[in-house]
């Protein structure tokens, strides 16, 4: 892997920013250590000098100048000692270890850092804190401290700040390579499968490391989206395959229809015959279309801008007083049952259409025997059915259930009848498109529910099953008062 590809990755570009910053805050530190360190020491030699002149004046009134000379010359025997001088008034020295001083020293108050020349020493440069008293009489005393001490403490921090800013400059970039080389080749290997999924192989997924972090749920992510496009193109290309051959029979019906009539009309009556029935067939082609166009616009999620709360209940009975008269005049008891407060957040009018289907669905097949009873045929001459239609709810879910008493789903059939354009072996005799069931199913996925075939033995139950909204409150000023009984 070339090098220069590592140092232009983000992360190690990260790994530099962060390594900036833990330099600067490691040189304040360090920094901020050393002056307070500096401003301790300079404390601690102040407070000696002090203790050592109070100590100094005190010998000088008990024994005059001689006594004075005497202490400060046995001092500045010893190994290590501190700076002593003891001058006239007009600054001519007496006794200490100090050869040369700025002429302006003995008139400066206070504690002051100066340069000072020792015996023996010609060519050094030396500094020292050091502090001036005057003595009853008028003579001068000197205390002072070397600063050779602190400077070479300020030399060994300033050595250890850039030994530590030079380990860590090392350490970090290393480091940072090191991760940016880790991530590199994760994000390669993501390239290298996204490439060959942009060649076109929509089952290709990428690959996990197990590790949990960013990337691998960045991973997740884009396989589920993968996932989700491959089901989008599959839709497609069943609906391409569909259109291309369940519609061209009514196609082929409604070409046959107006030929025939070219051919074989001989009065006007026979040319409106064939007109209407080249309407029925061509409304039926529309119903079609609408039908793929809602189970397409429910897979993409169109109707979830719309969704408002509404109460199931209300969907289960206005669906159930719709295909009354439809039961009524084939035969069949149509029972409906609707537990009160159903909330559901959703698409009323798509929950309303899917409901629909099942119950139509259920009025076609569900009662073979009254199926194919005529228009013309008074209702008491059918033989008796039953379709139930019922709203519940379960557990944190509102199920909407439609079930018959007719031949029902073999086991195996029953996933393969949400396909659109499905149709069985026993219903191709009847009018129907094979979309209802896999318009029910497109709308469950879009309220995040499911639909489910049972059987009822005898008979067919369908489940649809969607997540309840909270449950409402209505304010107990809203409650209307009871009404009498008009029956009674």
């Amino acid at each position: 892997m070339a090098i220069g590809k590592l140092f232009r990755t983000t992360v190690f570009k990260i790994s530099l920013a962060y390594l900036a910053i833990s330099a600067i805050g490691a040189g304040v530190v360090l920094g901020a250590v050393g002056w307070n360190m500096e401003r301790l020491i300079n404390a601690q030699i102040a407070q000696t000098i002090d203790t050592d002149i109070t100590g100094l004046s005190e010998q000088y009134e008990q024994g005059g100048i001689r006594r004075l000379v005497n202490i400060i010359q046995r001092r500045t025997r010893r190994p290590g000692a501190r700076l002593y001088l003891v001058t006239t008034a007009a600054g001519e020295p007496i006794a200490g270890n100090i050869v040369r001083l700025p002429p302006d020293i003995l008139t400066r108050p206070g504690l002051v850092e100066t340069a000072y020349q020792p015996p023996g020493d010609t060519g050094g440069k030396h500094r020292a804190l050091a502090r001036n008293y005057v003595l009853a009489g008028g003579f001068h005393l000197l205390v002072g401290h070397d600063l050779a001490e602190g400077e070479g403490l300020r030399h060994i921090l300033g050595q250890a700040l850039l030994t530590s800013l030079l380990w860590l400059v090392a350490i970090g970039t290393l480091g940072g390579l090191w991760v940016a080389r880790r991530v590199l080749n994760r994000v390669d290997a993501i390239n290298a499968n996204a490439q060959a999924i942009v060649a076109g192989d929509l089952s290709g997924r990428l690959r996990l490391t197990g590790s949990g972090d960013e990337l691998d749920r960045l991973v997740q992510n884009f396989n589920a989206m993968l996932e989700r496009i491959a089901v989008l193109m599959a839709g497609l290309k069943e609906v391409s395959y569909n259109i291309a051959h369940d519609l061209k029979t009514p196609l082929t019906r409604l070409r046959g229809g107006v030929e025939q009539a070219l051919r074989g009309a001989k009065s006007p009556e026979d040319y409106r015959g064939a007109l209407e029935n080249a309407l029925d067939e061509s409304e039926r082609l529309i119903q079609i279309f609408d039908a793929l166009l809602s189970i397409a616009r429910a897979q993409a999620g169109a109707g979830r801008e719309g969704m408002i709360d509404f109460d199931a209940s209300s969907v289960a009975r206005d669906v159930g007083e719709l295909y009354e008269p439809v039961a009524e005049e084939r035969g069949i008891v149509l029972a409906i049952s609707a537990e009160p407060g159903l909330y559901l957040h959703g698409s009323r009018e798509l929950a309303g259409q899917a409901v629909a289907n099942l119950v139509d669905n259920a009025l076609k097949y569900g009662c073979p025997e009254a199926a194919g009873l005529g228009r013309d045929r008074a209702p008491a001459q059918a033989p008796q059915g039953t379709v139930e239609l019922s709203a519940r709810r379960r557990g944190g879910n509102v199920e909407f259930v439609v079930a018959d008493r007719g031949p029902g789903i073999a086991e195996h059939d029953r996933l393969r009848v949400l396909d659109r354009f499905v149709r069985l072996e026993n219903a191709r005799a009847r009018p129907g498109s094979g979309l209802g069931l896999s318009l029910a199913a497109a709308v469950a996925r879009l309220h995040n529910g499911t639909l489910r075939i049972e059987g009822n033995e005898p008979g067919l139950r369908v489940v649809i099953r969607l997540p309840a909204a909270p449950v409402r409150r209505e304010p107990r000023a809203a409650l209307a008062p009871p009404q009498p009984d008009k029956a009674a």
